[in-house]
């Protein structure tokens, strides 16, 4: 009884953890995504450097950019969703990409998860520094940072801790992509 009573004033009396708070990471709204190679794993460009970035800025078209510390289901239905959207607005010439960041890059294995996955037209590939590109300040907390920009400005910038990329998260994503295609 003595246990339970203490355990009970113990509870009672411990302060509520806080939530944690929201991660920030990547390019903040409004600034301009920089330059980054990284290794294609899919498509006619696999094997290569590639900087879509660059692609995209060159026409002011519309993109959304992905950087993930690992490969998951739900990372794939994000992929495959933001993609589909950017498919149906083809003629803006908006891009949808898939970067790992890993210390070294599995080529194979990504292609053969991006296959599993269906994603067919974005996409996938490796940028050899877990931290990813250095000036995308990409927080270390954060397991997937999506970008979505166009006109060379960052429109809406999404970061996710490991596990909250769930399907109220993709969703919020996918949501947010008409933003690309808006006139600004």
């Amino acid at each position: 009884m003595t246990r339970v009573l203490c355990l009970s004033l113990a509870l009672t009396l411990a302060p509520a953890l806080p939530a944690a708070e929201p991660v920030v990471s990547g390019t903040p709204v409004g600034k301009r995504p920089g330059p980054y190679s990284f290794l294609v794993a899919t498509g006619p460009q696999r094997g290569q450097q590639t900087c879509y970035i660059c692609e995209q800025h060159e026409g002011n078209k519309p993109a959304a950019v992905v950087f993930a510390r690992g490969t998951t289901d739900q990372l794939g239905k994000l992929v495959t969703k933001l993609d589909a959207v950017a498919l149906a607005k083809k003629e803006s010439g908006c891009k949808v990409w898939l970067t790992l960041l890993a210390d070294k890059a599995d080529l194979d294995a990504l292609a053969k998860w991006a296959q599993q996955q269906g994603i067919k037209n974005a996409p996938v590939g490796a940028f050899e520094d877990a931290d990813g590109p250095p000036s995308y300040k990409l927080h270390r907390d954060a397991e997937v940072t999506v970008l979505l920009f166009t006109k060379q400005r960052v429109v809406a910038n999404f970061a996710f801790r490991a596990g909250e990329l769930d399907d109220a998260a993709v969703e919020q994503v996918v949501k947010a992509m008409p933003q690309v295609f808006e006139a600004k």
